[in-house]
């Protein structure tokens, strides 16, 4: 008879059991993958405690750890040689300045040394001496020297006192000589502007006049020093004296 199914014949009872088979060993198989035995237990457990030596997680971690480590090294001698450098170039720059501080002090040293002294401040001048005074080569300027003369050494007279008296004595030739008189009998005549003999001019010379009995300063002041003495001054002598 035919199986309902069409296309296959009716399962012998050989092929049952061949299906019931399979099946079985199919139903254990599941059961046995899906209800752990006790084999598989050993086998689950000699798994869960081998030695793993290494994952691959484990292994990225350590890679980057290291990584890290390296770069941090690199960086940390990197800034020591960046200090070390920095120290050096400021030790250099620091001898340089000092170098050029030291040089520049020895060239102002030396500039000085070779700069002249200043000069010592001027002296105050002395202050002028006043100008000599002139008197004029005639009679008028021969008594005015003589009367400077005279206050100068305390010895009195005046102008009109001695004008006087030398145009009397001599009408004022300062080259005038007594040839007749007493005193030329004696061989000692008066001589100049108011006829001194030459003991007297010698004994009343002025400082300061000339020692010729002829010069007419020194004619006058000679005389005028003799009448002081004998006479208080010139001013007082009205004839020969």
């Amino acid at each position: 008879m035919r199986s309902p199914i069409s296309g296959y014949s009716r399962l012998t009872k050989a092929h049952k059991l061949s299906v019931a088979g399979i099946a079985a060993v199919g139903a254990a198989s599941l059961a046995f993958a899906v209800v752990p035995g006790a084999a598989a237990d050993e086998d689950k457990q000699s798994v869960a405690v081998k030695q793993v030596a290494w994952s691959a997680s484990e292994f990225g971690t350590e890679h980057q750890q290291n990584e890290l480590t390296k770069q941090s090294d690199n960086a940390a001698k990197a800034a020591k040689a960046q200090a070390e450098a920095k120290k050096k170039a400021d030790a250099e720059a620091a001898k340089a300045k000092a170098d050029k501080e030291r040089a520049d002090k020895e060239a102002a040293s030396r500039s000085a040394a070779r700069k002249p002294a200043p000069a010592a401040p001027a002296a105050p001048a002395a202050p002028a001496a006043p100008a000599k005074k002139t008197y004029a080569n005639n009679l008028d300027g021969w008594i005015n020297e003589a009367l400077d003369i005279m206050r100068a050494k305390g010895i009195p007279g005046s102008y009109e006192g001695i004008k006087r008296n030398i145009m009397r004595e001599s009408t004022g030739n300062p080259r005038a000589i007594n040839n007749w008189d007493i005193n030329a009998i004696n061989g000692i005549p008066s001589k100049g502007l108011l006829q001194v003999i030459d003991p007297t001019f010698k004994a009343y010379h002025v400082e300061g006049t000339s020692w010729d009995i002829y010069d007419p300063v020194a004619n006058i002041t000679a005389a005028c020093n003799y009448a002081a003495d004998k006479y208080g001054s010139m001013d007082n002598v009205n004839s020969a004296y």
